[in-house]
C-alpha cells in the first residue's frame, strides 16, 4: 500500500570483525522512494520482513527497525537522484565482533505503488554492502542531532539543538544528512569553538532544503571536532496549518534531524549517538543558559 515501510534484517557473524566501506544501491529503482540502513544490537522483530514505518500504527506485525533498548544507528541512506556514498579511503563502519552492531536492517519506503498495479508483488530493491575483514585504522560513526517541541499555527519557527563534545577524541566529519517532514524549509548544522577572546566561531558543517533527496552529502568543512567543541543544528519550519504541529512519527507531525557522519583514527567512535533538545518553546540557541554568542540567525535559516 502507499506510504508503506518494510524492514528486513541480516545477522552479522559476531565471531569476526567486519568493516563496511561502501554502499551500492540496487539499480532497479522505479519502486522504492528511499532506503535506510540501520546498525542494530537486535532487530525490531523476529520476522523475516516486518512493517516498520513511521506510520505503522502499532499492529503486532509492526515495529521499529531496531529492537527497543538495543543500540540503533543509521549508517546509510539512499533516495532517488542522490549520489551513492563511498566512505573515504581507509574508513569503515565496524560491525560484528566487539561492535554494538550485530544486525544490519534495511528499511525500504514505498511512497507510490504504481509499479505494483498489475498485481505483481515482487521487488528486489536493496543495497549491496561492500566490506573488508582487514582491520581499518579509521572507524566511522554517526551522531544524530534533533529536537522535541512544537510549531505554532501559521508561523515560522526555529527548532534548535546544541550539545557539548565531552569525550576526548578527534572527530573527522565527512558527510551529513537532513530530515524533516513537509514543513521543513532549511536544516543547518555547525561546529562551535570559542576563541581566546571568548567569541564563538561557528563553522558550517552543512545546510540544505530537507525536501531535496534525504541522502548523506559531503560536509562543507572537514575541520576536526575536538573535546569542548559544541555541535548545533537548526531546522526552520514554516506552518500554514491552523493547528499546532508537534514533533512525532506520523506525517501529521514533524521531525527535525541533522545527521553527522565522521571517522576517528585508532579509536572507537563517540559513545554519544544522539544530541536532542526540548526544542521550542522551551529551548532556543538564544536562551541565556546556552552562553552562545554571534549566533548566525540569518545564515542558519536561509540558503
Amino acid at each position: 500500500m502507499p506510504e508503506l515501510y518494510l524492514c528486513t534484517p541480516v545477522k552479522v557473524d559476531y565471531t569476526k570483525s567486519y568493516y563496511i566501506v561502501g554502499f551500492e544501491p540496487n539499480a532497479t529503482m522505479a519502486t522504492a522512494h528511499h532506503m535506510l540502513l540501520y546498525g542494530c544490537g537486535q532487530p525490531g522483530s523476529e520476522s523475516a520482513v516486518w512493517n516498520c514505518g513511521e506510520m505503522a500504527g502499532g499492529s503486532e506485525e509492526s515495529g521499529s527497525p531496531c529492537g527497543s533498548g538495543a543500540p540503533s544507528q543509521i549508517i546509510y541512506a539512499w533516495a532517488r537522484d542522490a549520489p551513492k556514498l563511498e566512505l573515504p579511503e581507509g574508513v569503515g563502519f565496524k560491525v560484528g565482533k566487539d561492535s554494538p552492531i550485530q544486525y544490519i536492517v534495511l528499511q525500504v519506503h514505498y511512497a507510490h505503488i504504481d509499479k505494483f498495479k498489475d498485481g505483481t508483488t515482487y521487488d528486489d530493491s536493496g543495497i549491496f554492502i561492500h566490506y573488508t575483514t582487514k582491520p581499518l585504522s579509521k572507524q566511522a560513526g554517526v551522531i544524530l542531532l534533533g529536537t522535541a517541541g512544537y510549531i505554532p499555527p501559521m508561523a515560522t519557527e526555529h527548532m534548535d539543538t546544541l550539545c557539548d563534545i565531552q569525550e576526548d577524541k578527534v572527530i573527522h566529519p565527512f558527510a551529513y544528512r537532513t530530515h524533516t517532514h513537509s514543513l521543513g524549509r532549511m536544516v543547518s548544522g555547525y561546529r562551535i569553538r570559542k576563541d581566546d577572546a571568548g567569541t564563538d566561531q561557528w563553522t558550517l558543517l552543512g545546510k540544505r532544503d530537507p525536501l531535496t533527496p534525504q541522502m548523506f552529502y559531503p560536509v562543507e568543512s572537514r575541520d576536526p571536532i575536538r573535546k569542548n567543541d559544541r555541535l548545533a543544528a537548526r531546522c526552520t519550519m514554516e506552518s500554514n496549518r491552523t493547528r499546532i504541529t508537534k514533533i512525532g512519527a506520523t506525517n501529521e507531525d514533524e521531525m527535525c534531524n541533522f545527521y553527522l557522519m565522521y571517522y576517528v583514527e585508532n579509536d572507537e567512535p563517540l559513545q554519544m549517538k544522539y544530541c536532542f533538545s526540548n526544542g521550542p518553546p522551551l529551548f532556543r540557541w538564544s536562551n541565556r543558559e546556552t552562553e552562545l554568542n554571534h549566533i548566525p540567525d540569518y545564515d542558519s535559516s536561509h540558503l
